[in-house]
């Protein structure tokens, strides 16, 4: 971990979180601290775990045991109102964009902000901050297209647009670039790191991909068995000799 991250406060704290689906264990122990302003990855083999604890952070999943604590809540103690607030805080990107086919972009965009108005207010028009966020992502041009008139990746940076129109402090994103062709995969990752050292968020990127992972981490943590098997920056884990790490570099 590098020193600038190290005097830095945790943003995101985990302790001893299992969840289990019968006798699966899928989190047998894990535990992850964010700090604010970083990007960590965690990678891991499919059913590792990684995105069932991603969930289990926003309240999708419920968690067996262990602490969860976001920005100095505890995750167990919220009520729903504060829930529902502290999730203005947390932006989440979906794997599948996870767009609503019978809105247009602008009301895909809008959507959020009508449903958090104790944090923006009667938007009204909400055009301005709708244009504010397509800016962002370069997307200006589509703010009346239907989803379906876009492309993989231009619904991925709708995606992304729609999570930063609550301005949140925490962007969550699971696997950002499955399914989208290498050059696209390039210009999202780009993309989240231009965001990343715009708006200086703390960021949790779920990923199979390396050289996003290579790109964009401060941190990595290996998923393996349930728990944190590796941790470090991306060359220190890159230049480890355990076989379980390596297996993940190989490439």
């Amino acid at each position: 971990m590098t020193s600038n991250i190290n005097n830095k406060n945790a943003v995101i704290v985990i302790r001893d979180l299992h969840k289990r689906f019968g006798n699966n264990h899928v989190l047998d122990g894990f535990n992850m601290d964010l700090y604010e302003g970083e990007t960590l990855v965690i990678m891991g083999k499919s059913g590792s775990g990684k995105s069932v604890m991603i969930k289990c952070l926003i309240g999708l999943e419920s968690h067996d045991s262990g602490t969860i604590n976001i920005m100095g809540m505890d995750m167990d103690k919220v009520d729903e109102i504060e829930l529902d607030e502290l999730r203005t805080e947390v932006g989440f990107l979906f794997q599948g964009s996870a767009l609503y086919d019978s809105m247009t972009v602008r009301e895909n965009l809008e959507f959020p902000l009508r449903r958090h108005t104790k944090k923006f207010g009667e938007i009204g028009d909400g055009t301005p901050l709708v244009m504010e966020a397509l800016h962002n992502v370069g997307l200006e041009h589509t703010i009346d297209l239907m989803p379906e008139e876009l492309s993989g990746g231009m619904k991925r940076r709708i995606a992304l647009a729609r999570t930063l129109i609550l301005k949140p402090k925490i962007i969550l994103y699971d696997e950002p670039t499955t399914g989208l062709d290498p050059i696209t995969s390039k210009e999202i990752v780009v993309l989240m790191k231009s965001i990343q050292e715009k708006y200086k968020t703390s960021s949790i990127v779920i990923t199979h991909d390396v050289d996003c992972a290579r790109f964009i981490s401060n941190r990595m943590i290996l998923l393996v068995d349930g728990i944190n098997y590796a941790e470090g920056t991306f060359s220190e884990l890159d230049a480890s000799e355990d076989p379980k790490v390596r297996a993940f570099f190989k490439s």
